[in-house]
């Protein structure tokens, strides 16, 4: 029974209980697959349905890794089937778990809102896109933000944090960004901007047929 309680596993090489970040990280790029079709639903058919379905499946979800065990966490299961193959990358249990609780939090109070409640408000707006940010972040970029705030509560440092963003480090050549890289993405967003303000319109019709546009062009 202990050992269906334990939070995080044990490995050699490493003093504290870790869990493996690839497949935390597919099963949180599944989780936000299915808030952000939630939300298309809802924005384009005004369909709450599925996004109650997902708010439901957010808190079971929650509540098996806190209080049972990250083991027998379904979307954590289902990751790692994913990334069996990949080479395991161990962060700490600890501030996973806290990351998690908040995680938690946020979904116990959707539940009351939109499931239990049937309310809408812009707190589900708030709270649900919190969710889907810290999932994005999460499985894009690898960066925990709910991992990020361990520290603000609990003395102890984190240990083994993806990436290593725990430790305090110079970064490499490879890391770093000069003037120019930067100056070629604000003109590569500027160009984006101004290519909608000068096209907007025609981006919202229905393209017409290059057919119709050349015997039109030729008649005149």
């Amino acid at each position: 029974m202990k050992k269906v309680k334990q939070f995080g596993e044990t490995v050699e090489g490493y003093n504290i209980p870790v869990l493996n970040e690839r497949e935390i990280r597919a099963s949180a790029g599944i989780l936000y697959l299915l808030m952000f079709w939630s939300w298309i639903l809802v924005i384009f058919k005004d369909s709450y349905l599925l996004l109650k379905y997902a708010n439901m499946i957010f808190l079971a979800e929650f509540i098996i890794r806190i209080f049972i065990s990250p083991r027998y966490s379904p979307f954590l299961v289902l990751g790692r089937l994913i990334v069996s193959n990949q080479t395991p990358e161990y962060v700490g249990a600890a501030q996973k778990k806290f990351a998690w609780a908040i995680g938690l939090v946020l979904s116990a109070t959707i539940f009351l809102l939109l499931v239990v409640l049937n309310s809408d408000s812009f707190i589900n707006f708030f709270v649900c896109h919190t969710c889907m940010i810290f999932l994005f972040f999460e499985s894009s970029f690898g960066i925990c933000f709910g991992c990020k705030f361990y520290s603000m509560f609990y003395k102890e440092k984190a240990h083994y944090c993806p990436g290593e963003i725990c430790d305090i480090k110079a970064k490499q050549a490879i890391q770093k960004t000069s003037t120019l890289q930067r100056t070629v993405v604000i003109v590569f967003f500027a160009f984006v901007i101004m290519t909608v303000i000068l096209f907007n319109d025609g981006f919202g019709a229905k393209p017409t047929s290059l057919w119709l546009i050349v015997k039109s062009a030729f008649s005149k």
